[in-house]
């Protein structure tokens, strides 16, 4: 960081500095270091617009600034995927800096590395990386149903695919079918790769599937799973916000029940 104007990603009480009514591509201020404050542990999380973009938690909104606190899932509404995507790697990578003030091995205070993002114990040499959790989504297709579900805490009426984190020592094959399994009580078949999402909220890195209903009846779990069935294209539930990756798999999967793509 130095004395030339970047643009700034700020995160105040876990919302982020989004200017409004401004182009998408102006949705973070651009400002020298001075006239956001200096802040302390200031993270380089990458480009934006041609521009260096610097992240950091501040206790309150730079004087003079203009913008308005939002809340990270609200950034893709407000600025588009792409200021979501990069808001989103920087909330991890900020989460990841404070989280890892200290060794976990030996309690010493840690200092991060230049050539890469690490925290490293100057005592007994341990490294911490940025935590990425991996989770597996399963959307099931029966003949021209779709097998959605909803968790509690969901929003009223919304059901969604299935998805689970994947387990220590397990593929992600054997978790596409565990948690299909322990969830509602039914087995899959013919996993296919869709597409995948960092997703932070606060760690996760989701990985989109199609499978086929293999057998088994339909028996939710109830710590976990509020209701599940099988709906048919003409009698949809509400379904998540565009903003993830499990609307994009249930839009696609809608897709090729219409025969619109295969």
């Amino acid at each position: 960081m130095n004395d030339k104007a970047a643009f700034w990603i700020l995160r105040c009480s876990g919302r982020i500095l989004v200017q409004g009514g401004v182009s998408p591509e102006q949705s973070f201020p651009y400002a020298v270091a001075g006239d956001v404050g200096n802040p302390g542990g200031a993270l380089l999380v990458g480009d934006w617009q041609g521009a260096p973009c610097y992240a950091a938690d501040v206790d309150a909104t730079p004087a003079g600034l203009a913008g308005e606190l939002t809340g990270l899932r609200e950034v893709f509404g407000v600025a588009g995927a792409e200021a979501f995507a990069l808001a989103g790697r920087a909330s991890l990578l900020l989460d990841w800096q404070r989280n890892h003030r200290h060794c976990g091995r030996c309690a010493t205070p840690t200092v991060k590395r230049t050539t890469e993002f690490a925290m490293e114990c100057p005592a007994c040499g341990l490294l911490a990386y940025p935590r990425i959790s991996p989770a597996v989504m399963v959307l099931v297709m029966r003949g021209d149903r779709l097998l959605l579900a909803r968790s509690p805490h969901f929003r009223p009426g919304v059901f969604s695919a299935l998805a689970g984190f994947v387990e220590a020592g397990e593929t992600l094959e054997q978790c596409a079918v565990r948690e299909v399994r322990e969830e509602v009580g039914i087995e899959i078949a013919n996993l296919r790769y869709f597409q995948s999402q960092p997703w932070p909220f606060p760690d996760s890195l989701m990985l989109a599937f199609f499978a086929d209903y293999a057998g088994g009846t339909i028996t939710p779990d109830p710590s976990e799973i509020e209701a599940a069935d099988w709906f048919s294209l003409d009698a949809l539930p509400s379904l998540p916000d565009p903003v993830s990756i499990s609307r994009r798999l249930i839009d696609a999967g809608c897709r090729r029940l219409a025969g619109l793509e295969r």
